[in-house]
C-alpha cells in the first residue's frame, strides 16, 4: 500500500468526521459552531451554513477516500488509516467544543 493513499484516507476520515455534526445539526435546524461564525470556531452559525459546510466536507471525504487509489473496506490498512483520521478529529473536537456545550465535565 502506498503511504500517500493512507494519508489521503486519514484526511478523508477527518473530513468525514467533520461533516457529520455540521450536517446533522443543520438538518435539525440547530445552530452549531463553524469556521464562518464570529469568532471563528466559537460562535454559532445558522443551520443553513452548517448544512452547506457539512455537505462540502462530505464531498472532500468522497474524493479523498473513493477517488484516490483503490479503497477497499476489507483492507485493514485502509480502514485503520480512515478510522485514525476520524478518531483524531473527533477527540480534538470533543475537547475543544465540549467547553461550549457542557461536554467537558
Amino acid at each position: 500500500m502506498n503511504w500517500l493513499q493512507d494519508l489521503s484516507y486519514f484526511f478523508g476520515g477527518v473530513f468525514l468526521a467533520n461533516a457529520i455534526p455540521h450536517f446533522v445539526s443543520g438538518t435539525m435546524g440547530r445552530p452549531f459552531q463553524s469556521p464562518f461564525a464570529k469568532p471563528p470556531g466559537e460562535g454559532l452559525s445558522s443551520s443553513m451554513v452548517n448544512v452547506i459546510w457539512g455537505f462540502v466536507n462530505f464531498i472532500a471525504a468522497y474524493f479523498l477516500i473513493i477517488r484516490v487509489g483503490e479503497f477497499d473496506v476489507r483492507d485493514a490498512q485502509s480502514i485503520i488509516a480512515l478510522g485514525l483520521g476520524a478518531l483524531a478529529l473527533s477527540v480534538m473536537c470533543a475537547k475543544r467544543f465540549g467547553r461550549f456545550n457542557g461536554g467537558n465535565l
